[in-house]
């Protein structure tokens, strides 16, 4: 299976490479998703509507947002891969996440959504041959490879689940805790004299 340090990708994706955890893309694949596990396991319920700032999106926004991506990466690898040679378009995050409605949505829905969505890619992506992954394509006006979407993917989830650690779950730093005053060392004793030897009287 092609390396990712032979994958070359435009600047835009460039980051979203770096953070996909492996150099193996279906090792890179099942961590990420391990990982998205374990982070969604620490979520309490009532936080999943919550944003960190005026503005931002919700929690849920924000996996509706990485389950609409996690689609787009993956049928562009598709297309790339059958050899369409039609250009694929970009997508505008915002516009689509003002109009995803997750307000009603459940959240274990959505959890279970992804999850089976990321099941399926990775037997996608197993199914591929090296020149199956190494086709490239043209997406949002950049030639890119099969097998770069496949790492954009993993590393596209590890980015927000590094978002949500930081942002959404964040905890109050702890208090340094203060050093111990050092002890005052003890006055050494005073060594005793040697007593003087007595002379031996003479007999």
């Amino acid at each position: 299976m092609i390396s990712r340090k032979d994958v070359s990708v435009p600047n835009p994706y460039q980051n979203y490479v770096n953070k996909a955890g492996d150099d193996n893309l279906m090792k890179s694949l099942n961590l990420s998703t391990k990982r998205f596990r374990k982070v969604i396991k620490s979520i309490p319920k009532k936080k999943v509507d919550y944003a960190y700032a005026e503005g931002k999106w919700t929690i849920k926004q924000l996996l509706q947002h990485v389950i609409d991506a996690e689609r787009v990466f993956v049928l562009r690898s598709l297309w790339f891969t059958r050899r369409d040679p039609s250009p694929q378009p970009g997508f505008e995050e915002n516009i689509w996440a003002d109009n995803a409605i997750v307000t009603n949505r459940k959240w274990k829905d959505m959890v279970y959504e992804f999850l089976i969505l990321r099941a399926a890619n990775e037997l996608f992506f197993a199914s591929l041959s090296d020149d199956d992954l190494s086709r490239t394509g043209t997406a949002s006006g950049n030639t890119v490879s099969t097998v770069a979407f496949g790492f954009v993917s993993s590393g596209h989830l590890q980015h927000h689940l590094d978002i949500i650690e930081e942002r959404y779950l964040a905890k109050p730093a702890k208090e340094p805790k203060q050093p111990k005053a050092a002890k005052t060392p003890k006055p050494l004793k005073k060594a005793k004299e040697p007593k003087a030897e007595k002379k031996k009287k003479k007999k």
